[in-house]
């Protein structure tokens, strides 16, 4: 860690003002930079701003520079403290990019990347750290060297860095595409074998992934090898340009995006029996209300997106509900769509408590004679029946009621419950889907399987907290809220989200309920 120090280069004073309070004795804190930062006036003129952007600029990389050393020195420390602790060397240094990550407000696969950038950068690359030191480079071009060299040995990084020689100001002036193109092109010479295994290890990296788009749309990416690409591509295109030819109105885009989810999904609709967890009030299904739904694994969404998905954009003047078959009643097995797994069937669950979960049949795409539509649905819609699960929620804060579990695991139900309330990973600045269902006091601790001692995880969030040091607990609050602790004594703590309309249903439903109701039914899940 002294050798972290040792090697940090000094700031420029141009770029880093100096506190005149400073002395010999004491030294200068972010605090006090901060406060600085906070003092300075906006410059007069275009001139003077245009000077003060800039500075500013070499200002935040200096800051990063700083970052990654404490990054690497606090890497350094935590795996000391765990080998003084007796932790098998394998594990040393398991947690700390999750840390990292919670310091700077990060998910913890960022900060993973973050702590493998800080290392390449102090430990492997020191030209490139000067750069970013001095401001010569910022945080994203200092990422590409290192991202460029890293199929290299620490002997040859090292030489292409010196070749690169970032800090003599090699790269004045060039953009991202130059800078990974002398990168590359070094990274080849010295070692063409590795560069090329590289290209090849690449394949096994193919995966598909989905991201929220705005306007109620998504980026359904898949990151294949190239001739496999090229080819998906290519017939995508020929169907596209068939279609046309063939007189389709829609434009070539939208053929290719369609074509693409019938022939993944088999169905035109492109819905199969998926459980999609559409959560929306009563007001909003049944009222015309204008009220936000939310759709798992992407967010919230427009009311009328929301009815317009399952069938009922075309309701009945208010008041008017669809027919429905309870759940006890000897009828057909629930159907598998939405809220149901194929084949699932709901009623095997253990029973909550009532109203928490009280499953309706709901037909609604099917028959023009159903009281919620005027006419026969288009085709696709025939593919599928919605299955609607009513949730009932605290009229003061939102959140959904409990129910218990003696199991150490979570039963389907309690399972879907958690989901729906969390909606992705509940640690903090972690948005990706859940995966575990965990147990906050762990079950070997004396955890129970209930609602309030459940949160949904994903996978690299979990195994993180079973790591030495680690440790979680609910706080006291409004809403389920979740506290984790960190092995260096930090917290961090986040709130479930509330359901889709609490805050406007909370004045009329406390004005038309008795005093002794503690909840009332406030939305329905898909």
């Amino acid at each position: 860690m002294e050798q972290i120090r040792d090697t940090q280069t000094p700031p420029d004073a141009a770029l880093v003002p100096v506190s005149r309070h400073w002395t010999d004795e004491t030294t200068p804190q972010v605090s006090d930079l901060i406060t600085l930062l906070g003092a300075i006036p906006l410059g007069a003129g275009g001139r003077e701003l245009i000077d003060q952007i800039r500075g500013l600029e070499d200002l935040k990389s200096v800051i990063v520079g700083l970052q990654a050393r404490a990054a690497v020195a606090f890497d350094l420390a935590q795996r000391q403290e765990q080998a003084e602790a007796g932790v098998p060397a394998s594990d040393r240094g398991h947690g700390v990019g999750a840390q990292v990550a919670l310091a700077r407000r990060e998910s913890p696969n960022r900060g993973s990347r973050l702590l493998g950038l800080a290392k390449a950068l102090v430990m492997e690359m020191p030209h490139t750290m000067a750069a970013l030191e001095s401001g010569q480079l910022n945080e994203w071009r200092a990422t590409l060297l290192v991202k460029e060299t890293a199929c290299l040995s620490v002997e040859d990084r090292c030489a292409v860095d010196e070749e690169l020689a970032a800090d003599t100001g090699t790269f004045d002036g060039a953009g991202d595409k130059a800078i990974i193109a002398a990168a590359k092109a070094a990274a080849y010479r010295r070692d063409p074998r590795s560069v090329a295994q590289r290209a090849s290890h690449a394949a096994s990296e193919r995966t598909v992934s989905l991201r929220p788009a705005p306007d109620t749309m998504t980026y359904l990416t898949a990151l294949l090898p190239v001739a496999q690409g090229v080819a998906a591509y290519a017939a995508l295109t020929r169907a596209a340009d068939s279609a046309r030819s063939a007189g389709d109105p829609r434009i070539r885009g939208q053929v290719m995006a369609d074509t693409l989810i019938e022939r993944i999904t088999g169905r035109r609709g492109g819905i199969s029996g998926i459980d999609l967890q559409l959560v929306m009030t009563d007001r909003t299904l049944f009222q015309g209300d204008s009220e936000p739904a939310r759709l798992n694994g992407y967010g919230i969404v427009p009311a009328e997106w929301a009815r317009t998905l399952i069938g009922a954009a075309k309701a009945e003047p208010h008041g008017h509900m669809p027919t429905t078959v309870p759940e006890s009643s000897p009828q057909q097995n629930p159907p598998s769509g939405f809220g149901a797994a194929p084949g699932r069937d709901s009623r095997t669950a253990p029973p909550g408590p009532r109203g928490w979960e009280d499953p309706i049949r709901h037909e609604l795409p099917r028959g023009k004679e159903h009281p919620m539509r005027h006419e026969d649905p288009p085709e696709q819609d025939r593919e599928f029946e919605i299955w609607v699960r009513r949730l009932y929620t605290a009229p003061t804060t939102g959140e959904l009621l409990t129910m218990d579990s003696k199991a150490r695991l979570f039963p389907p139900r309690l399972r879907r419950f958690i989901e729906t309330r969390d909606d992705t990973c509940r640690t903090p600045y972690c948005d990706a889907p859940i995966r575990h269902i965990d147990h906050i006091v762990p079950w070997h601790s004396g955890g129970t399987t209930t609602l309030s001692n459940g949160a949904g995880l994903c996978e690299a969030c979990n195994h993180t907290k079973e790591n030495t040091g680690w440790s979680a607990g609910t706080m006291p609050g409004e809403r389920h809220t979740l506290e984790i602790r960190t092995p260096a004594g930090h917290a961090y703590r986040s709130k479930a989200s509330p359901l889709p309309g609490y805050q406007i249903a909370i004045p009329a439903l406390l004005a038309q309920s008795p005093p002794e109701l503690a909840a009332a039914p406030m939305g329905v899940a898909f």
